[in-house]
């Protein structure tokens, strides 16, 4: 029996979580008045698997202390969706995932605050980019507790905007043996190391 591979299988569940709440019924949308819709939990622990809970997060206070309103004023919706409300994009979507340059910074898609620089990051396979290090200080970590698994979540220190999880001792071949696993849509990328002029490489 040939099994499918785990990113497709993770990509497909992603996909069918999301899709039920996200598109109306084709009779419901048209009808004059349709009625209104509630979302079903096909698989239900799946909304857990791509968001997080962190309340340790919630609660800090960060430089960059706008309100969701604001917020919503400069981030995409989806943007806002993961950087504010702690969301997930979908496996293996994201525009950094397999992007890779020399030289250069990421940094928040929120606040512009760097967060990592480009030898930071290696192909991981996870389906989101994948980093060995942050930039000192530039990440702040919390624990969090969803699906009755310890996890750690990693915000940008400056804005507090939700970025993914860090997790460690898989064996990467990296200095750390620690995986940044980050939303793209957290990220934007600088080629020319501006944000961190004046720290050693």
């Amino acid at each position: 029996m040939r099994l499918f591979p785990f990113p497709n299988l993770l990509r497909t569940f992603y996909i069918l979580s999301n899709s039920a709440r996200a598109r109306p019924f084709v009779h419901q949308s048209l009808q004059r008045n349709p009625a209104p819709q509630r979302s079903m939990p096909i698989i239900p622990f799946l909304g857990s698997l791509f968001g997080t809970s962190s309340s340790t997060s919630n609660k800090m206070s960060y430089p960059d202390e706008r309100t969701p309103d604001e917020w919503r004023t400069v981030l995409s919706k989806e943007q806002f969706r993961v950087l504010r409300q702690k969301g997930t994009e979908a496996p293996f979507s994201g525009k950094y995932d397999k992007f890779f340059a020399e030289s250069g910074v990421y940094t928040c898609a929120g606040c512009d605050a760097p967060l990592y620089k480009a030898n930071h990051k290696f192909k991981s396979g996870c389906g989101w980019p994948a980093y060995f290090d942050s930039i000192p200080g530039a990440v702040t970590r919390h624990e969090d507790n969803t699906l009755g698994m310890s996890r750690i979540e990693i915000c940008c220190s400056n804005c507090g905007g939700h970025l993914g999880h860090v997790f460690k001792g898989e064996g990467y071949p990296t200095p750390t043996d620690e995986r940044h696993c980050v939303n793209s849509v957290s990220l934007n990328f600088s080629p020319e190391d501006k944000p961190v002029q004046g720290q050693s490489k």
